[in-house]
């Protein structure tokens, strides 16, 4: 397939690349940074008219895409004001989104978020591990998650054979970033994440699945680690960070709080990198 992956200058971005490419597919990278040449066109995702052009040639990189990831964000709160967060990501989503729509690209993975379900936890999630029904947004950041996955859900009514999968990706770490595991014994270690976190090559391998699985409708699946970050058993984790919430019997000893049971059993996702 021809894909396009928006924000593939990013982490995440350059390891989805990177994956794509390995699977056998034809990879154009959308981005305001990234190296000129083959696989790679420089687009201001805010304008909606660079975003339509991009998607549907540009001479010399592509002629269609058959799919699309849009990963393109400002990754968090706090590097630019929060309005200006909201304002940027939702309009960059929505244009993409909507681009792909036009150009009648009918298959698209989305990046959403773990800040679409409860992050950074002050409230207790109503049960654990925290799976794809619970959505609770508590800062800029995650509103507009909530609202991007929103938009997406109606969109794939507008064309038959729409599919569109949003993944809710926790904290991504790069191969290079390992280091910090060195606090995970730490009590409050990963507590705003309920202890995940995924290698960004995991998070890939999570699009490629995806892509390969795509049907019509809007889906929505949580990307971590399958395992926590955390030293201690999760159940003694859980009992400790939210004292009184429903734990599942079947819990695994070091299982992470953000739940991967869907993405293992619907996908088969097996992570490939564990910091243990």
């Amino acid at each position: 397939m021809q894909i396009g992956v928006t924000g593939s200058g990013g982490k995440l971005g350059r390891a989805t690349v990177e994956r794509l490419r390995a699977d056998g597919h034809d990879v154009i990278g959308f981005d305001l940074t990234g190296t000129p040449g083959p696989g790679f066109t420089r687009v201001d995702l805010t304008d909606f008219g660079q975003t339509l052009d991009a998607f549907l040639s540009v001479t010399a990189r592509h002629d269609g895409l058959d799919a699309l990831v849009h990963l393109a964000a400002i990754p968090v709160n706090g590097l630019v004001p929060d309005a200006a967060t909201f304002h940027n990501n939702v309009a960059v989503s929505f244009n993409a989104l909507f681009a792909a729509h036009r150009a009648s690209i009918r298959t698209v993975v989305l990046a959403s978020s773990i800040t679409a379900m409860g992050f950074p936890f002050d409230d207790a999630p109503p049960s654990l591990p925290v799976d794809e029904t619970y959505t609770s947004a508590n800062n800029t950041y995650g509103l507009g998650k909530v609202a991007e996955e929103a938009i997406a859900a109606q969109l794939v009514h507008w064309a038959p054979e729409t599919s569109i999968t949003a993944l809710r990706f926790t904290n991504v770490v790069a191969a290079d970033e390992y280091g910090t595991f060195a606090r995970a014994a730490e009590p409050g270690y990963r507590r705003d994440l309920l202890g995940s976190w995924v290698d960004s090559r995991d998070g890939a391998l999570a699009v490629s699945l995806a892509l390969a699985a795509a049907q019509p409708g809007f889906e929505v699946y949580n990307v971590a680690a399958p395992e926590s970050g955390n030293a201690a058993p999760s159940r003694e984790v859980a009992q400790r960070w939210f004292p009184g919430t429903p734990v599942a019997d079947d819990l695994g000893e070091f299982e992470s709080l953000m739940s991967t049971r869907k993405i293992r059993e619907r996908l088969g996702f097996a992570a490939e990198h564990d910091w243990r």
